[in-house]
């Protein structure tokens, strides 16, 4: 059979990106009967609970654990009864989801088999789903039920979300962890419907579920935090330290939504300074409010997608009936393939070509497929990333400020990156080979979620700022290059610290974005210590129950046998 997008077969296809290491690929697994004297079995490990060692990679192939124990609860109950084991025998837990992110937020390089830990494999039983009674629209799902699984759900009962990450293949629990977003602000006249937000899928939470110590029965229990409770300001976005088994969410009806993809508008048009005429980022988010921008590296017309919300289906676009529409994407054609492999194996200054033929198949696959105009619930055109997307390193980065200085946002970080990799190429370094991405949203507004009194998202990126209420946006930016590329981490200092340098708090301010990579050192990513020790906490709330400190220590008081951390962990948040 041959691929619709050239002549060769797909499974040719991903064979050989698989084989250059840029693609996602299953992992392997082996009982305790196979264990060697390098990976010791836990001692005392509950029977009722099934372990195996299995090879542990994050997204990007950056973070390998090989292999790695590993357990697999049926319920909740099992959950409490491995972190009683935990505790007794000096081991941590990591709960694992479906290892879509970059940052050491669940194991660290340094992981090994003989290390004392043990990750637990959510997904393939804590899956469980259903609509909540009350007042309001709401749904309790388990936390290792995929994301696009959820949606599917919602949407068979005439609910969705605003806005979602593009990938399904995330798990409940790992989105919440970070507080995962999508791209959406209010359009110009646009009312926000009872129960949805146009911040992070964190803020939908009613309630959550937790494994917690409870010192008078001296063991870990499950409690169930509820959205008006202070101590759930800590839980809502929690990093890892914290394990969810179940949360409820409050959900809206679905809109349907028109997704119009535009690769005709040059970038220095687009990202013009504020108040510029012609087709700029801001006047696209007053006509639709949804809107997303992929600037491959050396093009000069980037992907612009644009949602909308439409209830009829607008004449000229093509109806779909489920998610992933644009197969060009996600099964990477063949040039694309060829020059990221000669890329990852040395030939770095090929990265304009690489960006070259990424625009030229994404223009030529909109066109081959039907899929520059769609339309459909809201899921199907939300989702789009499938696992066989290229393996990309990612930093990110939210920028909060007045919705009326997006356009500043986007000309400056723009601005500065094409000179910034301009300087580079000048002197034959390529640091990026892949995109840049742009998305915007609304903040975390602990209104939108319709509890009474209910807590902020203490560790949010989009937590909105007490003393700048005028901030009501956050402008998301993230680069993208194959993991591995010299220059890369340079690179990305510089850019960070035009970051902070230029977002500084006095008209805008910058967050990272917890599962991407940020605090670039000379050992790349998460390596800065200005950044991890200062910067990170510099830019949330210094004092007061809701502050940075405050969610650190009640992640703490919930956990003082330290059970659910790592060392990572154990520094970003001590």
């Amino acid at each position: 059979m041959r691929d619709e997008y050239g002549p060769v077969s797909r499974r040719r296809l991903l064979a050989g990106a698989g084989a250059i290491g840029l693609l996602w690929t299953p992992v392997g697994a082996v009982g305790v009967d196979h264990a060697d004297p390098g990976c010791p079995v836990p001692p005392g490990f509950p029977g009722t609970v099934p372990l195996l060692r299995r090879v542990y990679e994050n997204w990007s192939g950056e973070t390998r654990v090989d292999p790695v124990w590993t357990c697999v609860p049926a319920t909740p109950a099992d959950v409490v009864t491995v972190a009683n084991w935990a505790r007794a025998h000096g081991y941590t837990l990591r709960a694992q989801g479906y290892r879509h992110g970059w940052s050491p937020l669940t194991v660290t390089p340094a992981t090994s088999c003989a290390s004392r830990v043990v990750l637990v494999d959510t997904t393939r039983h804590l899956t469980a789903m259903s609509m909540a009674p009350g007042d309001a629209p709401a749904v309790r799902v388990q936390s290792g039920a995929a994301l696009e699984a959820l949606l599917e759900y919602l949407g068979t009962a005439g609910y969705g979300v605003t806005a979602t990450p593009a990938p399904g293949d995330l798990s409940v629990g790992g989105a919440l962890a970070i507080g995962a977003h999508g791209t959406a602000v209010p359009a110009a006249g646009e009312r926000r419907l009872r129960g949805a937000t146009y911040g992070s899928l964190s803020n939908l939470v009613v309630s959550c579920t937790a494994v917690v110590w409870d010192a008078e029965r001296d063991g870990y229990t499950l409690r169930t935090f509820h959205r008006s409770e202070p101590e759930a300001a800590a839980f809502l976005v929690q990093l890892g330290r914290a394990f969810l088994t179940e949360v409820t969410l409050r959900v809206a009806p679905d809109r349907p939504l028109r997704c119009l993809s535009r690769v005709d508008i040059p970038a220095a048009e687009l990202f013009a300074p504020p108040g510029a005429p012609g087709r700029t980022v801001e006047r696209f988010l007053d006509d639709s409010g949804r809107v997303e921008v992929i600037w491959f590296a050396f093009t000069d017309k980037p992907w612009l997608k644009i949602w909308s919300v439409n209830p009829v289906r607008p004449a000229t676009s093509r109806p779909v009936t489920g998610p992933y529409n644009y197969p060009f994407s996600d099964n990477v054609p063949e040039p694309v393939a060829e020059l990221a492999g000669r890329i990852v194996a040395g030939e770095h200054y090929l990265a304009p070509l690489l960006g070259q033929a990424q625009y030229a198949a994404t223009a030529a696959g909109l066109t081959a497929t039907v899929s520059a105009d769609i339309w459909g619930a809201s899921r199907n055109v939300l989702l789009y990333i499938r696992p066989t997307t290229l393996r990309v390193h990612a930093n990110g980065y939210a920028v909060l400020c007045r919705r009326a200085d997006v356009q500043r946002v986007v000309h400056g970080f723009t601005r500065f990156y094409g000179e910034l990799l301009a300087g580079y190429a000048a002197r034959g370094r390529y640091p990026v080979n892949g995109s840049v991405e742009i998305r915007v949203t609304g903040l975390d507004e602990p209104g939108d979620v319709a509890v009474a009194g209910a807590a902020p998202a203490a560790l949010s990126a989009v937590r909105p700022r007490d003393d700048r209420p005028e901030w009501d946006v956050a402008v998301w930016l993230d680069v993208l290059t194959l993991p591995g590329t010299p220059d890369a981490a340079a690179f990305y200092a510089e850019l960070e610290a035009f970051i902070f340098g230029t977002y500084d708090g006095s008209w805008a301010a910058a967050r990272v974005e917890w599962s991407k990579g940020w605090a670039y050192g000379p050992a790349g990513a998460w390596s800065d210590p200005t950044v991890l020790d200062e910067t990170v906490r510099a830019s949330f709330p210094s004092g007061g129950a809701g502050s940075f400190s405050a969610a650190a220590a009640t992640l703490a008081r919930f956990d003082p046998h330290r059970v659910f951390t790592n060392p990572f962990l154990d520094r970003l948040l001590d």
